[in-house]
């Protein structure tokens, strides 16, 4: 069952992505940053029916100088994390898993790779995924394996619009570690809630305090 507890916005069909155009001031972006301990490295989601077993979603994490997803025509947005064209930022252990859990449901299953790279490797991705611009609806996966097969290491992952045959090409790099998540709730869930992604003190925004 879900465990997040702040209001959100009602949750949409996975298959209804589309490119957007939001583009956070400079102010939000860097009062969001945030750096994870962890060593660097490049996160592979992949959203699978829970019955099917077909790809629905690709998005990829990186951490490296600041922690972001690229979540290429997704629906997934919260208003206290800026976004730039499909790229969030902020993204602390809380909202890692608040993303996780949006996309988790009785249809859906959350699949996570995780690889560790060399510094220069993750910084490298995180400047292909913020030069990349907003995904057009059905191109998630494409631009997701576009900007992997550029990076050392990860040329045998092949440019393709299929999430699993992404996911299965990324299982063969070495060191990968995987995670599939589960959930029991309702495709069709009304609001989701999120405990812990707290309003960011940014001068201008909803979500600044006093």
């Amino acid at each position: 069952m879900r465990r997040f507890l702040i209001s959100m916005a009602a949750v949409a069909s996975l298959a209804a992505c589309g490119a957007d155009n939001h583009w956070a001031p400079d102010e939000q972006v860097q009062a969001a940053r945030y750096v994870h301990d962890g060593p660097p490295t490049i996160t592979l989601f992949t959203v699978l029916g829970a019955k099917s077993g077909s790809g629905a979603h690709s998005a990829i994490m990186v951490n490296g100088s600041q922690r972001l997803i690229f979540d290429p025509a997704g629906t997934w947005h919260h208003p206290h994390l800026p976004e730039r064209h499909d790229v969030h930022y902020g993204m602390t252990d809380a909202a890692v898993d608040f993303y996780i859990d949006y996309h988790a449901r009785i249809t859906y299953n959350v699949v996570q790779q995780d690889v560790v790279v060399s510094p220069a490797v993750a910084e490298m991705a995180l400047r292909l995924m913020q030069e990349n611009g907003a995904v057009s609806k059905a191109m998630c996966t494409t631009s997701v394996t576009t900007i992997l097969h550029q990076l050392p290491g990860f040329e045998s992952i092949p440019q393709s619009p299929f999430p699993k045959k992404a996911m299965k090409a990324f299982a063969q790099l070495p060191g990968v570690v995987e995670t599939t998540t589960t959930d029991d709730d309702a495709d069709e869930n009304g609001y989701i809630i999120a405990r812990g992604i707290h309003p960011l003190d940014i001068p201008g925004t909803a979500a600044a305090t006093d």
